[in-house]
């Protein structure tokens, strides 16, 4: 599998996304998928803040989430079933404003594949959009997929044998996080300017639809849920 990420002119808000996508990659080979980073996409969608205080900030953050808590250093919030801080809200690279996540990920990438397909004249495209989230007990932040288009979303190995003949039971690769992490190492966190990438050989299934909820786990059905007995609605 080979990554590559592309440097850019800094993206500004409101700009044609379509237009940026392909002033900056001229070509794309067939069976690749693009990788395009949240940020931009919100920017395009003129998704941005100007908060003068910390109590509008604070009601920014619930009203973009499900559940909310305060923690040390940030909102833990839910927010499209997923659990990230402060409700996906950025401030880096942000030139003095929040940037919130985009409206739609899934609709974002569907058409971002539609209009790329015909444009490169392919037939079997990827789409990513990612961010950047942290784990449980772990320093650092590692790439998150939050909407994806033409590839399937999870490789499920249940009900299939492991190399002695054991059944597996729960084992299943999320190919789209795991594309979002290799994606984001490679574009970066600081000042590198490549909010877009490329992959190419990626072992993953094309598709023409994709099931939006099929990373999703109930929260009643959760390892982590003890950890999110304390969540409150932010209402």
């Amino acid at each position: 599998m080979k990554v590559t990420a592309l440097t850019t002119k800094i993206f500004k808000e409101g700009e044609d996304l379509v237009g940026f996508i392909t002033i900056h990659l001229r070509k794309v080979k067939e069976n690749s998928i693009v990788v395009v980073t949240s940020k931009i996409v919100a920017l395009a969608e003129r998704r941005t803040a100007i908060v003068k205080d910390a109590l509008t900030e604070e009601k920014l953050i619930r009203d973009e989430s499900e559940l909310a808590i305060k923690t040390k250093y940030v909102w833990l919030t839910v927010k499209d079933g997923a659990v990230m801080a402060s409700a996906g809200i950025d401030k880096s690279n942000a030139n003095g404003k929040l940037i919130l996540l985009p409206r739609g990920s899934f609709k974002s990438a569907h058409v971002l594949r539609k209009v790329l397909m015909a444009t490169y004249h392919l037939k079997r495209l990827g789409v990513v959009i990612t961010d950047s989230r942290t784990v449980p007990l772990r320093a650092g932040v590692t790439g998150v997929c939050i909407g994806y288009a033409g590839i399937r979303g999870i490789r499920d190995y249940r009900g299939t044998p492991d190399i002695f003949g054991r059944k597996l039971k729960f084992s299943r690769t999320n190919v789209v996080d795991s594309l979002a992490t290799a994606a984001v190492l490679v574009m970066g966190e600081g000042r590198e300017r490549c909010p877009l990438a490329v992959i190419e050989n990626a072992p993953v299934e094309f598709c023409e639809k994709v099931r939006k909820n099929e990373l999703r786990i109930a929260i009643e059905d959760d390892m982590y849920r003890p950890l999110f007995a304390r969540l409150s609605h932010p209402k």
